[in-house]
């Protein structure tokens, strides 16, 4: 039986860049990623992703779309990662570093997928292109993906509450 830890993440763009950020500690560290991370009581899932968008590149979102679900399986773990991701073009501020990100601009032809989690090169193609989407990762450690299921959706809002 697996717990829940509700999540987010924030990919910003601008023109044909995206800004990641170079984690510098704690889950993901050495690895490049979008910015969120846990959703506190009594915030809703967008206030969260707003919440740590700003504690981690000082960046303000204007508006969030939300445009993925997908949750993540560790094997010998009792714990369900359900990543809620957000894109956002409408933000405020520059990206400054924090404790916890370096953040850096990517043109997209030049994602630094080698250096990020597995399932970005997965899941990053339909981001880019603006599909919604929802997913299922089971990993073995953090760098072996067992067994994934990745598809296009209409509407993620159905069972946002799931």
């Amino acid at each position: 039986m697996f717990t829940t830890k509700l999540l987010t993440l924030v990919m910003v763009r601008r023109q044909r860049q995206i800004l990641l950020g170079m984690k510098k500690r704690g889950f993901g560290v050495g690895r490049w990623n979008g910015f969120g991370g846990k959703v506190q009581p009594g915030e809703t899932i967008e206030e969260g992703a707003k919440r740590e968008l700003w504690e981690e590149s000082s960046l303000t979102a204007h508006s969030l779309e939300k445009i993925g679900q997908i949750k993540f399986e560790f094997v010998g773990e009792t714990e369900l990662l359900d990543v809620h991701i957000f894109r956002t073009v409408g933000y405020q501020g520059e990206p400054v570093e924090s404790e916890e990100m370096r953040p850096q601009w990517f043109d997209l032809d030049k994602v630094p997928f080698d250096k990020m989690w597995p399932d970005d090169i997965i899941w990053f193609p339909l981001m880019l292109q603006e599909k919604k989407f929802k997913g299922h990762f089971k990993f073995e450690g953090h760098d072996t993906i067992l067994d994934y299921t990745l598809q296009e959706v209409d509407d993620l809002a159905a069972d946002e509450e799931s």
